[in-house]
């Protein structure tokens, strides 16, 4: 799910996750190019938005680095990884080792052309071509991530599925583990679109979906320098309660 424009094929609605088809938005992303254009639908490197959003990223985890304290190696996971180009610009240079998770295939596969510079660093971790809904947490690792990182993914999954995806994150974290969630945010109610088979949620009900998965809320800013015809993109520091 890439940044999200004001689209005549989105539709405010009050029940929209309901509308989500798993298999609609694996087609879908997978007719996509595997390059930052693709995953970020349209608005790639010829745009400001990748490197505002790896400024932003930045900028709010600097601002969190007396809340993310860490003991033993700072093992990440970016979720719905995509091409892996939130890991290969920004979480390597935070982390001691980055996993990934991403279902689509085509974007996999360009995986290993992205992240060489993070492999040639010791920093590149496992891969799981799986959706977040399948995933489960290796029991080596359960207890060891100190972030789990979201953005531009989770409007994929129903708000149940979410809920529980996340509390599974929650066991993957260590005591102290952080988790990062990076969305678009609908301006009244939430919105479903019908082109890659996602939803938009607004501020209130992602603050309600943390509090049904156990989080409790230790920042939040918005995304700046993105254009205009985007919606706002906001950032939400996590931590299990």
């Amino acid at each position: 799910m890439p940044v999200k424009s004001y689209s005549e094929e989105a539709t405010f609605d009050g029940d929209a996750d309901s509308k989500i088809n798993y298999n609609d938005a694996i087609d879908y992303w997978s007719s996509v190019p595997a390059s930052v254009n693709g995953v970020l639908g349209g608005y790639g490197e010829q745009t400001s938005v990748p490197k505002a959003d790896i400024i932003g990223s930045s900028t709010f985890i600097r601002k969190l680095s007396s809340r993310m304290p860490c003991e033993g190696p700072k093992l990440t996971i970016d979720m719905g990884a995509g091409i892996g180009r939130i890991t290969r610009d920004f979480l390597w240079k935070i982390s001691d080792t980055v996993d990934l998770l991403e279902p689509v295939k085509p974007f996999v596969a360009q995986m290993e052309n992205e992240l060489k510079e993070v492999k040639n660093r010791g920093k590149l971790g496992d891969i799981y071509d799986i959706g977040m809904q399948e995933w489960q947490c290796a029991p080596e690792k359960l207890g060891q991530y100190w972030l789990v990182w979201c953005q531009w993914c989770v409007g994929q999954l129903p708000d149940d599925e979410l809920v529980q995806f996340w509390i599974t994150c929650k066991k993957a974290l260590k005591p102290d583990g952080t988790l990062i969630v990076k969305e678009n945010i609908a301006p009244v109610d939430d919105i479903f679109d019908e082109t890659d088979s996602s939803v938009t949620r607004t501020d209130e009900k992602f603050r309600s979906l943390f509090i049904k998965a156990g989080y409790k809320l230790i920042a939040s800013d918005v995304q700046k320098g993105l254009p205009r015809e985007l919606y706002p993109v906001r950032m939400y520091c996590l931590k299990p309660i």
